[in-house]
């Protein structure tokens, strides 16, 4: 009897496991001990985007804790950093902001100019901050992770895995937990424009604090998400997702599982996600660029929805005149008038107006 109700229990619990619509890969962990709770191709390399921005974050954080950058420090927009395409603030050559609105601009904003602006001022130039993103990665553990640039922007030779995302997010809430407002951060504002984060979770789901979004056509939509409930808080990482309401569903899917199982995964999995196997069968980086939900990537699905929402309301304009104009006969051949309103079947004659004649006056005799 007690072997039956553990085996329901377990078919009940692998039930609420979530699943992906699309085949990107997920991992969820106890953000402060590594526990893994749930794993789905872990260790597939796929292309950051912008989660690439924890990095550069990690590199400001060490740069503000050795002294070699203060908050109230000025960094420059230099030329490499202005031509960066969206998303950005658009700074001037030349122009400067503070260490600590940069901050702000490159974590909630995701801002690709700000993120040079921040490799120039640690390392002097874009290519030497690189090797220290890449020498960094290899002392936290990162093992499958390459950094080509400091913002994410596309290239085939910048990689990670959800496994090496999840290391880097927990040691950056490990180690400089002094800055996690900024994670948790739902807009700011520079000079007079508020700008605001593109993590949907801060606003919709309960105990959401923090971290990153990420995009380009051939990784899809990726998030690092962390929440706190009771006391555990929990790290999600979904990579490849085909549109914003999916990421955001997924991540929420998977927070709410970890949430709902806890005490459960603690007691039967043992594994940890320094400990954990890598898999000898992950695949290399793929492009999901065709099934990705963005006009940018060439999707027509927009377009093809709103042509058939146009021809419905067509055809709803259509059959409503129709009933219009069948009541309007069937009301005229009951009353036998051509016309609503009107007295007389028979047109009307128009009234005669009276003829009057004029005499002409005699002329008069002299």
């Amino acid at each position: 009897m007690v072997k039956r109700s553990i085996f329901v229990t377990l078919l009940f619990l692998c039930l609420l496991i979530p699943r992906a619509a699309a085949a990107g890969p997920a991992l969820l962990i106890d953000a402060v001990t590594g526990k893994v709770l749930y794993a789905e191709n872990a260790d597939d390399q796929w292309h950051p985007a912008s989660l690439t921005k924890i990095m550069t974050a990690y590199l400001a954080f060490e740069a503000l804790s050795s002294g070699k950058l203060k908050m109230d420090d000025k960094i420059v927009c230099s030329v490499l950093a202005h031509r960066e395409p969206p998303s950005k603030i658009g700074l001037p050559i030349g122009a400067k902001i503070s260490v600590q609105l940069g901050l702000k601009a490159l974590i909630i904003k995701s801002a690709n100019d700000v993120a040079i602006m921040f490799a120039e001022a640690i390392s002097g130039t874009h290519d030497a901050f690189v090797k220290k993103m890449n020498a960094t990665a290899r002392r936290l553990g990162m093992s499958r992770t390459h950094f080509d640039n400091p913002n994410g922007l596309p290239s085939k030779r910048q990689i990670t895995t959800a496994r090496d995302l999840a290391i880097l997010s927990q040691a950056i809430l490990r180690d400089f937990p002094q800055y996690a407002e900024l994670w948790n951060t739902k807009s700011f504002k520079i000079g007079r424009r508020r700008l605001r984060s593109y993590n949907g979770l801060l606003k919709t789901f309960e105990g959401a604090d923090g971290m990153k979004t990420g995009f380009i056509c051939d990784s899809g939509y990726n998030i690092v998400a962390t929440a706190t409930r009771d006391g555990h808080k929990l790290l999600a990482v979904v990579l490849g997702a085909v549109s914003l309401n999916s990421r955001r569903n997924r991540a929420a899917t998977l927070l709410e599982h970890g949430f709902r199982t806890y005490d459960w995964k603690l007691f039967f999995n043992t594994e940890n996600i320094s400990t954990m196997p890598i898999d000898r069968t992950a695949r290399g980086p793929i492009s999901i660029r065709k099934i990705v939900r963005n006009r940018v990537c060439g999707y027509r699905g927009f377009k093809r929805k709103r042509r058939r929402r146009n021809a419905k309301v067509v055809a709803r304009t259509k059959a409503r005149n129709a009933r219009l104009r069948r009541a309007r006969k069937a009301k005229l051949k009951k009353t036998g008038l051509r016309k609503v309103g009107q007295k007389n079947s028979k047109k009307s004659k128009p009234a005669k107006k009276p003829t009057v004649t004029v005499k002409a006056a005699k002329p008069k005799k002299s």
